[in-house]
């Protein structure tokens, strides 16, 4: 088999229906970065689970009079509540939070929203328990046997908001992973027309070389490496596309909460670590549905 022969044939194919390979590559590009944003949300939850899994805390709010009269939880019912924390079964630590600590984290926190901490006052900050359970799934137990006591003004699990924080985010993943599929199927139909355009246009040159003793298979190939080549071209564009994304769009609109930590920021590593599934995928579909195409609509 002539290298040579075969490659230039590809050239030929490539150059010659040069819209079609154009738009087979744009679209391709297109589902293979909804794919790669879509594995970096996964990443990114990932990482903020584990962040999170050690430092979930249940958070006993105390009443407004207990906030404002008893700073260091030296009376009852503070350190009543406090002593009753320390003995209750599952709790590997409680640590007490005055209003004045309370309004610093608060800073802390939004420290990157300088308009929230203009209105924010110590006064609406409540002195907290901050409780630490052994398994951190057993959240019912504070709840159940704190809520309602005196003192008490709520109890807040922080697992409760961090499920929906994390729903919201698959959720988001799986729209991405829905558009991704939508634009890999138009990817498929663009590559299979291209290939049925491209054996068209050359069904003479193809009909003699089958006439001088070349097999289906040498025929096919030029054609099925047309296809693989699109599709690797489009993936370096995705590629491409999620580090222009990253450094123009992704940092700008997470700054905030990265910053504030409550979300990992996405970096670089991570587009390189899923850039080899992109590569991966975009062989595979493109080399599937070339030879899917070839075998059934293409007579070679």
């Amino acid at each position: 088999m002539r290298t040579s022969f075969v490659f230039s044939e590809v050239v030929t194919g490539l150059r010659r229906n040069v819209t079609m390979t154009i738009a087979m590559i744009l679209t391709t590009a297109i589902s293979l970065g909804l794919l790669g944003g879509g594995l970096l949300v996964v990443r990114m939850v990932d990482k903020m689970q584990a962040n999170y899994a050690g430092k979930l805390e249940v958070a006993v709010m105390l009443t407004n009079d207990v906030s404002t009269n008893d700073k260091d939880c030296a009376s009852d019912p503070c350190k009543g509540l406090r002593s009753e924390l320390d003995q209750t079964s599952g709790v590997e630590s409680v640590v007490f939070e005055n209003r004045d600590k309370g309004f610093e984290r608060f800073k802390k926190i939004f420290e990157a929203q300088p308009e929230l901490l203009k209105l924010a006052r110590p006064e609406a900050i409540p002195a907290t328990f901050r409780v630490k359970l052994e398994d951190p799934e057993r959240t019912d137990i504070i709840k159940t046997a704190f809520s309602g006591k005196p003192g008490v003004k709520s109890v807040d699990d922080q697992g409760k908001f961090l499920e929906r924080f994390f729903e919201g985010l698959n959720g988001l993943r799986d729209i991405v992973l829905i558009l991704a599929l939508v634009q890999a199927f138009a990817a498929l139909l663009l590559i299979s027309n291209t290939i049925q355009v491209s054996a068209f246009t050359r069904r003479t040159e193809v009909g003699i070389m089958r006439l001088v003793g070349a097999t289906r298979w040498y025929t096919q190939l030029p054609f099925l490496i047309e296809a693989v080549v699109a599709g690797i071209i489009g993936s370096i564009a995705a590629v491409a596309g999620l580090v222009l994304a990253k450094a123009f769009f992704i940092d700008r609109i997470t700054r905030n909460l990265t910053e504030s930590g409550i979300i990992p920021p996405i970096g670089y590593l991570d587009i390189l670590l899923v850039s080899p599934w992109l590569f991966l995928v975009a062989i595979m579909i493109s080399a599937t549905t070339g030879y899917v195409t070839l075998r059934l609509y293409v007579r070679l």
